[in-house]
This record gives structure tokens, C-alpha cells and sequence, in this order.
């Protein structure tokens, strides 16, 4: 009997709790509720205005939420260092300690590189290594002196090829940069890392960094080696040879590189090109970028021929060729800056030097 009174105190002490609870409980739903519709008019409102923004943000919470968790989850399951088949081998484990290297890659430099200048570093050294002349390293980082005295801790500034890096100012063209540095515009269009505000006009954007390959600075100009070649063609067979002739007469203006694996022939009079070998023509139309038109040959013997920015072009394809046999008109077309044959040879599909094989 001494416990009623105070067992009563307490029914009505849980009574109370929960009729605070349900009235808390109410009045938390309905302003709930009251938030929700608040959102979802607004939502309606802007016609979907903050659905971006919600999606982002709730994104971004269940990312945290996730890296917060992902420990926890992480414990229950103890890490499997091998599996091991049935005869308890263990597999995909090498049992050799293996030495820690780091691989040099082998992907053209596209950039200019800084270098620290260590203990023993000559301009020649250093050139070498980044495979690029003296002359690039030194108007790089204007050194006027041929053979500059380099100490410790220098930093150079290494261009990613043999030439000269121009920043371009108002007014200037490919045409101008060109002539500024003693070499031809298309050599400044082939090289594939430089960009243009118009890749049709070649536009330059003022303050833009453009690397002229194998330029030289203007107090310095090399003597420009032009080589002029014969066109010999001859009316032989349509079986390919493996004997090139020149395609045409002109004087050379590009060379063979990893990022233009052709020679360039240029040639105001715009004459006509003919086939360096007999052959079958396989390709024989025109595009409004990279080649423009050009005629590919194939001669039957693991080599084909391509001859590009034609401005004409007087073959079809399922042609069968003799060697001399006149496949077009040299022209400016597609990606070219001025009247010029790109050529090259290709063995079983991979580029090789033209003037390694031209008779």
C-alpha cells in the first residue's frame, strides 16, 4: 500500500511526458510540413531554377557522408593480400623483392621545361639532354655569351624543341613570325602543339606563346639551305618498283620530324604532281582540313604513297598508274599556308623518311 501513491504520481508523470511529446511531436510535423510546402512553392515558382543547385548539394552530401562512413565499413571486412587456388598456390604475389624505378616517358614535350642547373651542367650538356640545339637554350634565356658560365641552382628555361618560342604581339601573323625568324609558315602550322583563335585563317591571339621550330633569332640568321629538286618522271610499268622518283620540281621547305612525317615541296608556278611510283590509287578526294585534297597510291609492295593539298586533282580511284603519270595540280588546300606538296612514304603502314628513298 505504500507503493500506490507513488505509482500514481508516476502513471501520471508518463501521461504527461507523452502528451508533451505528441504536442512537440505536432508541432514539429506541421512546421515541417509548413517548410516543405515554403520549398517546393518556390521550386514550382522558378520553374526549376534550384533544382541544379539542390542536386549538387545533395550530391556533395552523400559524398561526405560516404568518406565518412567508408572507414567504418572498411573494418568489418579484414583485407585479402592474396588469393590462393586449390592447391594453396599463391597467385598474382611476386616472390622476388622488385625494385622501386621510375620510367622516363616517352611522349614528345609539348611545353617549356624549368631546369636547375646542377654540379658539372655545361649549355652543351644540358641541350643534349633535352635533345635540342645550344642556340634554342641560349635565346631562350637570353644569353648573350656562346658559352655562358652556369652555376648551381641556375634556372633555365628549356623550349620542347629545336627553335625559337615567340611571343606573339599585335598585328603579327604566322606569315610575318615567319619571315621574322627564316623559315617557312607551314613549319609553324605543322607543329601540332600551337593553337589559333581561327584554325581556318590561323589567327593569333596577342600575349600567346607559339613555338617556331627550327627558327632562328633574327641577329643570328642561318644561311637557309633550299634544295632544288628534278622532277624525272618515267613511263614505266604499273607494277611499283620500290624506286622513287621526285614528284615534282621545287624547292624544300619541310623535312621529316615525328610530328610531320612528310617532306613539304614548294612551288609558286603550282605545276603538276606525278606518281613517285606505278601503283593503284586508293584515295582520291578532297576535305576542308588536315590534307585537303590528296591522292594516296598504293604500289603493291608494302608501300603507299600520299601527295596532299592538291588544288585539282585528275585521277579516280581503281586507277592503275604508271610511274611519271600526272595525278594533280599542287595547290594550298586544307590545313596549308601556301602553295606546296605535302609527300610521303609509307611501309606497311608506318612513315618513313622520303629522302631515304627519292632517286
Amino acid at each position: 500500500m505504500g507503493f500506490l501513491p507513488y505509482a500514481k504520481e508516476f502513471l501520471e508523470f508518463l501521461k504527461f511526458i507523452k502528451s508533451y511529446i505528441k504536442r512537440h511531436l505536432v508541432l514539429a510535423f506541421r512546421r515541417f510540413e509548413k517548410a516543405k510546402g515554403f520549398f517546393v512553392g518556390g521550386m514550382t515558382k522558378k520553374r526549376g531554377l534550384y533544382i541544379r543547385p539542390f542536386l549538387h548539394s545533395s550530391m556533395s552530401g552523400l559524398f561526405l557522408i560516404g568518406l565518412t562512413i567508408t572507414p567504418l565499413i572498411k573494418g568489418f571486412f579484414p583485407e585479402q593480400e592474396a588469393f590462393e587456388n586449390e592447391n594453396n598456390v599463391v597467385l598474382g604475389t611476386n616472390t622476388v623483392e622488385d625494385s622501386t624505378t621510375t620510367e622516363i616517358s616517352i611522349k614528345p614535350r609539348d611545353t617549356i621545361v624549368s631546369y636547375l642547373v646542377k654540379e658539372g651542367d655545361t649549355l652543351s650538356s644540358i641541350a643534349q639532354k633535352f635533345g635540342v640545339s645550344e642556340e634554342t637554350v641560349r635565346w631562350q634565356n637570353d644569353l648573350k655569351d656562346k658559352n655562358p658560365v652556369l652555376k648551381p641552382g641556375d634556372k633555365l628555361e628549356v623550349p620542347p624543341i629545336t627553335g625559337v618560342v615567340h611571343k606573339v604581339k599585335r598585328g603579327e601573323t604566322i606569315y610575318s613570325i615567319a619571315k621574322r625568324y627564316s623559315i617557312d609558315a607551314q613549319a609553324i602550322v605543322n607543329w601540332p602543339f600551337n593553337t589559333y583563335s581561327n584554325d581556318e585563317t590561323f589567327e593569333l591571339a596577342v600575349g600567346q606563346l607559339l613555338v617556331i621550330p627550327d627558327g632562328a633569332m633574327p641577329e643570328e640568321k642561318p644561311v637557309v639551305e633550299k634544295r632544288y629538286v628534278a622532277q624525272t618522271p618515267s613511263a614505266g610499268s604499273v607494277t611499283g618498283s620500290g624506286r622513287f622518283v621526285w614528284p615534282v620540281a621545287g624547292s624544300l621547305t619541310q623535312y621529316y620530324r615525328w610530328y610531320h612525317p612528310a617532306i613539304d615541296i614548294a612551288n609558286n608556278s603550282a605545276p603538276n604532281i606525278v606518281a613517285a611510283d606505278a601503283g593503284t590509287v586508293v584515295y582520291s578526294g578532297c576535305l576542308h582540313w588536315g590534307y585537303g585534297c590528296h591522292v594516296i597510291v598504293d604500289h603493291g609492295n608494302g608501300f603507299t604513297t600520299l601527295y596532299a593539298h592538291l588544288s585539282s586533282i585528275y585521277v579516280n580511284n581503281g586507277d592503275s598508274i604508271g610511274r611519271g603519270v600526272a595525278l594533280g595540280k599542287m595547290g594550298s588546300t586544307g590545313r596549308s599556308t601556301g602553295i606546296h606538296l605535302h609527300f610521303e612514304i609509307r611501309q606497311a603502314g608506318r612513315a618513313m623518311d622520303p629522302l631515304s628513298y627519292l632517286k
